[in-house]
């Protein structure tokens, strides 16, 4: 590792090594000596900069959820345009990356992890997962006021439903990642109620 290196460029290689780790081997995979040799660094480096294992996947979990408020803007500058379902599929693929679904998987497979993040992060639910129902509920919040949604709508609880059966729409590592229309179908689904009833 050369001298002078800036501390967040080793951050960032690190951060990119072990993403790239738990989509080819899983949360099992992910050592700290895995991260080490796929950044190609030395084996002191991750530890020279975190505290430990624990707290640099820690890191990791709170980069992936900085990434989500800028998705958050997007989707919230979608309100008034275009059409509800169609600004919520589109949404649901791009928060459901594929390394948003592995840093998912981790999170309930590291019970280390979840203890350290409650530390920081104490809203209930799983980080990451949480924080994008926030997002679905800010959207869908602005939709309502804007008379495109039923005045009544639960956002929450939609919110909620939506992130839930998302995950389980793409959680699934052994099947092909799933299209829009099928995406679409399953927010359809959970939105016709207030779609519908916001006509009436």
């Amino acid at each position: 590792m050369p001298t002078g290196v800036a501390l967040r460029d080793v951050r960032q290689q690190l951060f990119d090594a072990a993403e790239r780790i738990l989509l080819r081997d899983g949360a099992n995979g992910l050592t700290s000596r895995a991260v080490t040799t796929e950044a190609g660094v030395a084996k002191g480096v991750l530890h020279r900069h975190f505290e430990d294992f624990d707290a640099f996947l820690a890191d990791l979990v709170g980069d992936r959820i900085t990434r989500l408020e800028g998705q958050a803007a997007t989707l919230r500058g979608s309100a008034g345009t275009g059409d509800v379902a169609g600004n919520l599929t589109e949404a649901l693929a791009d928060l459901f990356d594929p390394v948003a679904v592995a840093i998912v998987g981790l999170i309930i497979f590291r019970d280390e992890l979840r203890v350290r993040l409650r530390r920081t992060r104490p809203a209930p639910g799983i980080p990451v997962l949480t924080e994008a129902v926030t997002m679905v509920a800010a959207y869908l919040n602005e939709e309502c006021e804007m008379g495109r949604i039923a005045a009544d709508a639960d956002v929450d609880a939609l919110a909620l439903s939506l992130i839930g059966a998302g995950h389980l729409l793409f959680a699934d590592r052994g099947r092909p990642t799933p299209g829009p229309g099928e995406v679409g179908r399953v927010v359809n689904a959970v939105i016709a109620d207030v779609v519908q009833r916001r006509l009436l």
